[in-house]
């Protein structure tokens, strides 16, 4: 038998971090005072039904390790994905994990950065729409950007592409559970029209620090295509970090140099937006 995904280990060896575990968020602690610069770990969704929590695969655990041994407190939410509605919850756990980093008196409450992964790519559009002044960066690393075909109906909420390039309105309506204003950035109307999107004109959005794998998913490569170019056309701040024969999962499946480099750049570019004047 081959080692599952959630068994392979982080293609990096980063001294262990301590680790609280708070109910359902884990932190992953630098040594020293503080105040530090912080990040929130957003796991790929969903997981297969068989796996453990998020928070322990070696991959995650490394992902912590590697923030907290550059000085950053790392917060590590589960969050578990069945539906598209659950994605309501899952972006108000998301929003909640970031407020507990920054009710934490060892954290620089203005100094955050949220790193998103695989399919929690969709909850990229509620903090390119509608940033709070506190978000200094975000990362994506082969992340899905819209909704794949075939799923049922998503909410404009969950489709990173039109928070940069907003539709027209439609008045659809939205599945039961919309998200109410405490449920956090970008939070849509009750109409389901994805209100919030008209904010994107004039928007001063933190840059993104996005990973490309060459070897990506066949169903989630034109997602990543479309929202790059997308992106470059409106101006909005990216930073590419290209991994050339890399594949979905590389940082765990593809034990290479390039694949060490990637993840160190994608760790230090954010680390540089987070650290900033």
């Amino acid at each position: 038998m081959g080692t599952s995904f959630w068994e392979s280990p982080f293609v990096l060896d980063p001294r262990p971090a301590t680790v609280e575990r708070h109910g359902d968020v884990d932190l992953h602690v630098p040594t020293g005072d503080g105040p530090h610069p912080a990040v929130v770990i957003v796991h790929g969704v969903p997981g297969p039904p068989e796996a453990p929590d998020a928070r322990d695969w070696p991959l995650y655990r490394g992902y912590g390790a590697l923030l907290a041994e550059r000085d950053v407190l790392a917060a590590i939410p589960r969050l578990t994905v069945t539906s598209p509605d659950d994605l309501y919850a899952v972006a108000a756990r998301v929003a909640a994990a970031a407020e507990l980093l920054r009710a934490d008196p060892r954290v620089d409450a203005e100094r955050l950065g949220l790193w998103f992964f695989s399919g929690a790519g969709l909850l990229l559009g509620d903090w390119l729409r509608d940033p709070p002044r506190w978000l200094r960066g975000l990362a994506a690393t082969y992340p899905l950007l819209a909704p794949l075909p075939g799923w049922p109906p998503v909410d404009p909420r969950f489709r990173p592409l039109d928070a940069l390039d907003p539709p027209a309105a439609t008045g659809d309506a939205a599945p039961s559970g919309t998200a109410s204003p405490a449920d956090g950035p970008g939070a849509t109307s009750s109409d389901g029209s994805g209100a919030k999107a008209t904010q994107a004109e004039g928007v001063a959005r933190p840059t993104l620090v996005l990973t490309r794998a060459g070897r990506e998913r066949p169903e989630v490569a034109p997602t990543i295509e479309a929202f790059t170019a997308v992106a470059r056309r409106r101006g909005i701040p990216l930073h590419v970090v290209d991994v050339p024969n890399g594949q979905h999962g590389f940082d765990a499946l593809d034990h290479t140099e390039e694949s060490r480099a990637a993840v160190r750049t994608a760790r230090d570019t954010l680390l540089d937006l987070l650290t900033a004047p």
